[in-house]
């Protein structure tokens, strides 16, 4: 039995930027009005680039209309590290309240910045300050003070 000749196979040609997007896609996000507005008083020099750029391009909705599901200022959340697998609950705060080992993110640190107005099942992400990328998927939205009727937070 004679062997045959398998056919010649193209050669591709294919860099790792060929295969992975240059960008990201966008964050789908929402806002309350009296979020944007509490946020909007903060200091705009000390508003990190991403948090100004969320501000600007959220969707914005009366704090009665927004969704359960959504991040909200002083919601907390079950979030999974996409990079170790790991689960954190999480609380978007203000300035004042933050505590990062007691799982209080500031809505002005990269994290915080990245969290706000994200929906249950969506990603955030972020650099860190030394630029590494960070993302985490919010897992469950475990109180929000709009869903609970408290306006006051």
């Amino acid at each position: 039995m004679a062997l045959r000749a398998l056919p010649a196979v193209p050669k591709i040609s294919m860099t790792l930027s060929d295969t992975l997007p240059t960008t990201l896609p966008p964050i789908e996000r929402t806002l309350t009005q009296l979020d944007l507005l509490r946020l909007s008083r903060l200091d705009p020099r000390g508003l990190p680039p991403a948090l100004a750029e969320c501000l600007d391009t959220a969707d914005v909705v009366d704090h009665t209309d927004i969704a359960p599901d959504v991040v909200t200022m002083n919601a907390e959340c079950r979030v999974q590290d996409l990079a170790t697998g790991a689960q954190h609950t999480v609380r978007l705060c203000y300035p004042a309240d933050a505590d990062p080992a007691a799982g209080r993110w500031s809505v002005l640190s990269p994290a915080g910045a990245g969290l706000l107005g994200v929906h249950c099942g969506g990603t955030a992400r972020w650099r860190d300050l030394q630029g590494r990328a960070h993302a985490v998927q919010v897992l469950e939205v475990l109180y929000q003070p709009e869903a609970a009727g408290d306006f006051t937070r």
